[in-house]
This record gives C-alpha cells, structure tokens and sequence, in this order.
C-alpha cells in the first residue's frame, strides 16, 4: 500500500463514508420492507414489537456502561439524557414506557410485552453482543458505534407516515415513541458524529469505525433475520422438534 492509499480521510471524507453504510441498515431488510408496504399481518407485528422490546430495555444499560467507562465529565453530563430518555424521569415517562403503549396499541397486554416471553433467541443473542461490545470496549469505540441512528429518522418518519394507512387497527397512543425519537435520534446525532469525527484521526482508526458500525448494523440486520424467519417464514425455534 503507498503512503497515499493510507492517508487519512478529511472529515468530510470520513463523515460520507459513515453516512454511506446506510445501504446496511435495516431499513432495507425484508422484514422492514414488508411492514413498510403494509404486508405484516397482526401477529407479525405484535412479534417485531415483542422483540424490540428487548432491545429498547437494554439501551440504556448499554449506555450506562459507555458512562461507566468514560472518564470525561462533560460526555458522562451530555450522554446521560440518553438514559432518561429511555427510562423516564418526572417529566417524562421515557421511551421505554411509549414502546409499552405501542406494544398495547397493536393488541397485546402490557404483562405480555414487559414478560419477554416472544422474545426470540436470535434476537437475545444479537442484543446482547451489543451491550457486551459496549461494556468491555474502550468508551470511544462504545460510544461511536450508536452512529447508526444516524439513519433512524427516516425509518420513524416512514413508520408515522404509513401506518396509519397501512395499519389503521393500531391506537394513536402507539405513535409516541416514533414522534419522540425523530428529535431525540437527531439531538444524539449530533453529539455521537461529532465525538466520531473528533476521535478517529488516522486512516487506520477511521477504517476500524467502519467495522464497528457495521457491527451495531450486524446487530441490528441480525434482529430482524431472527423474525422474518420465525414470523415470515413461519420457522420459529426448534418449529420442526415434536413437542
């Protein structure tokens, strides 16, 4: 490789490499493909919810490890909104408790959906190498690799402007996380892109950000494999072990 070949990205340059492993996210899944033309029936969209309820609960103890192995006070002061988004605080009953409400508005109980009983073991297993990813990584790196909310409003917005068409059975109520996260994920945005940019300096540290994004996007395709293949495919776990 020449010296040129190994240069460092500008920030502008390293920014569009970020932005462009968007062709990775979920969003293009079948799985988000299907409920983003209305194909879902009731019960595959109690299921995706079901799921990613998992992966809502465990967010901000991922996030708590990022803070726990930060020794910045001024990140640990900004990062920290991050938790009391998802887990509430008085003036707000978080993110967590809105996925509660829509998991009530697609038709399941709330002991149903905080049970986890649904979720699957593909979708554990995904969300939980994340939260392991953040708690033994240097915080940087932790930090760093929630940059694929860098693409989450769009998929908030094509769920705000579709559903309600699509899925006109699903309660109003069950639109608040969505509407919380399109100002939410920006405002993080913003913090995460600019720890990102200010971080990775060399060619070397840059292309290694780029596999841990496309980790958290591994997680995150991962998830959904897990239910296509259970509510799609009609292949859940162990579906063709005699019981």
């Amino acid at each position: 490789m020449s010296c040129c070949d190994n240069k460092p990205w500008s920030r502008e340059e390293f920014e569009a490499k970020l932005r462009g492993m968007e062709k990775y996210y979920h969003i293009h899944h079948p799985m988000h493909t299907l409920m983003n033309e209305g194909k879902l029936n009731k019960a595959q969209l109690q299921g995706w919810v079901a799921n990613r309820f998992y992966y809502q609960i465990m967010i901000p103890i991922k996030d708590a490890n990022i803070m726990a192995n930060c020794p910045d006070r001024k990140t640990r002061a900004i990062w920290v909104q991050r938790i009391l988004d998802h887990d509430g605080h008085p003036d707000d009953p978080g993110g967590i408790e809105a996925w509660i409400q829509l998991g009530i508005a697609v038709g399941m109980t709330r002991e149903e959906i905080t049970s986890l009983k649904h979720v699957l073991p593909g979708v554990r297993f995904a969300v939980d190498a994340y939260v392991n990813f953040a708690r033994r990584s240097e915080w940087h790196e932790a930090a760093s690799s929630s940059l694929t909310e860098l693409f989450a409003p769009k998929i908030h917005q094509q769920r705000l402007d579709n559903w309600p068409e699509m899925y006109p059975w699903v309660e109003q109520e069950g639109y608040i996380y969505f509407r919380k996260r399109l100002s939410e994920a920006r405002r993080d945005v913003e913090h995460g892109l600019e720890l990102t940019l200010d971080w990775y300096k060399t060619r070397e540290q840059q292309e290694r950000m780029l596999d841990i994004l496309k980790f958290k996007l591994d997680v995150l395709w991962t998830m959904a494999d897990a239910m296509y293949m259970a509510y799609v495919n009609d292949m859940p776990p162990y579906f063709n072990i005699e019981k």
